[in-house]
């Protein structure tokens, strides 16, 4: 007697899997979710890393950001193209002042009676007159660089604290680093003894070279001497 067994397809099936299918299977099932959640967690480290860091308050103010010294004072490239401004805003006002006070002294005295038979402190009165209009003219050339100057300030008004407080520390540079006068001749002519051309930095370390220049002429006079 003979029993028939009849199986269902899907066991059968089932029954010719290899005994490590299944894990096979449930680890192949459970690897994206695995990738997915290890590529969720890089992309937020990354975001972690990308986001901006907070930048700080002041960068690089301790070397780059002036301090407050140099704030309140001027730099000496800049004071020193004011001061030769200065100097050629004197010099254009005092052509034309002297100008006109010569004009004004000959047009005055110009106009007045001589008599020589009359004479001024036993003078010619030509020759007095002659000497008043050159006097008005002096005038006028020792004028010209004050009005220069009065006329300059009110065009540099916000900058005057700043200059005239650099003016002082260029004048303790000159005085302690120029020649004595007293050693001078003709053949040795004190170089520019107030600093007077110096407009520039590049003006300043040829008055220094003329300085030294001076006192090595001066050291070889004394020493032939």
């Amino acid at each position: 007697m003979s029993t028939r067994v009849q199986l269902q397809p899907r066991s059968f099936a089932f029954a010719l899997r290899p005994a490590g299918s299944s894990q096979a299977f449930s680890v192949s099932r459970s690897r994206p979710q695995f990738f997915s959640s290890c590529r969720a967690k890089s992309t937020k480290a990354s975001k972690a890393t990308k986001a901006p860091s907070p930048k700080p308050s002041s960068p690089g103010r301790s070397s780059a950001q002036p301090t407050q010294a140099e704030k309140e004072s001027l730099p000496w490239q800049e004071y020193l193209t004011i001061r030769k401004r200065k100097r050629r805003w004197e010099t254009a006002v005092t052509i034309p002042v002297t100008a006109g006070g010569f004009f004004v002294g000959i047009s005055y005295f110009g106009n007045l009676e001589t008599d020589p038979t009359k004479p001024i402190f036993n003078i010619d009165p030509m020759y007095v007159y002659g000497a008043a209009t050159l006097g008005c003219a002096g005038l006028g050339y020792l004028l010209g660089p004050i009005i220069g100057s009065s006329i300059w300030r009110l065009t540099h008004r916000r900058l005057m604290r700043l200059i005239e407080q650099r003016d002082k520390e260029f004048h303790q540079h000159i005085v302690k680093n120029r020649v004595d006068p007293t050693a001078q001749s003709a053949t040795n002519p004190v170089p520019d003894y107030y600093g007077e051309k110096i407009g520039s930095l590049h003006d300043y370390r040829q008055w220094l070279r003329d300085q030294a220049k001076f006192r090595r002429k001066a050291a070889g006079f004394l020493s032939e001497n």
